[in-house]
């Protein structure tokens, strides 16, 4: 099987099951927060931003839309694949490791929606912020965007059902060392399916270790994507902007 000779997110996210489950994630607020936050970045007219971990690329095209030069990276070949149909002259799709500097440097690095703790290697958090520092130029900021762990874990829905194009995706949450697993099992084409996802359940507080360690400074942390104020125990989102 190949879940089991590479790290659980390669195979799951590569799946077309993957983006049928998720298809219907809300655009508009996504949108939205890409307009508050190079607004509120001040992202330079035709400036050069980097999506890590950007799947099919659908905000990436989006802030291109915007009149920025950007390059989406994902360590996804198929989602890659596809985003590349939609690339011009400043929008750029490559299959890329986040946790290792692309080599370039940029005014801003995106890793949005949760694409971070992925890793079974705890030292790959850190390569990976050591690595958006490595490409971001003076001027530059990088942005993580992650769930408020505590929110989640207070409001966890134990399981539930999410039907999409005919198939009944079961899913089940539980918390265990330090990781927020979610297993998804179902039936298509009259096979039967599991898939974990794999989190770790990282706080603020973690955050903030993981940044003095690698070098950089924590310059604000907004808790939703019209970048409220966070609140610990009610914010759905940490968004951490840095340099």
């Amino acid at each position: 099987m190949a879940e089991d000779t590479q790290q659980w997110y390669a195979s799951w996210f590569d799946s077309p099951f993957y983006h049928i489950l998720y298809k219907d994630r809300d655009h508009s607020e996504a949108q939205l927060f890409m307009d508050n936050l190079t607004e509120y970045l001040n992202v330079p007219e035709h400036g050069k931003i980097l999506d890590l971990a950007c799947g099919k690329g659908r905000h990436s095209m989006y802030l291109n839309s915007l009149g920025y030069d950007v390059t989406g990276v994902d360590l996804s070949k198929n989602s890659i694949d596809y985003a590349k149909q939609f690339e011009n002259d400043t929008l750029h799709f490559d299959v890329h490791d986040m946790c290792k500097p692309y080599g370039k440097t940029f005014d801003a690095v995106f890793n949005l929606f949760t694409s971070f703790g992925y890793f079974e290697n705890e030292d790959d958090n850190l390569k990976t912020i050591k690595a958006i520092k490595a490409n971001l130029n003076d001027y530059g900021f990088g942005v993580i965007d992650f769930m408020n762990t505590d929110f989640v874990i207070d409001n966890l829905v134990a399981e539930n059902v999410k039907t999409v194009e005919g198939i009944d995706f079961h899913q089940k949450r539980h918390v265990e060392d330090g990781y927020i697993i979610k297993t998804i099992t179902f039936n298509a084409n009259g096979e039967d399916y599991e898939f974990q996802e794999h989190v770790r359940a990282l706080t603020l507080n973690d955050f903030k270790i993981l940044f003095e360690k690698a070098g950089v400074y924590l310059l604000d942390v907004f808790g939703d994507y019209k970048l409220n104020a966070f609140h610990k125990n009610t914010s759905e989102r940490l968004v951490m902007i840095f340099k």
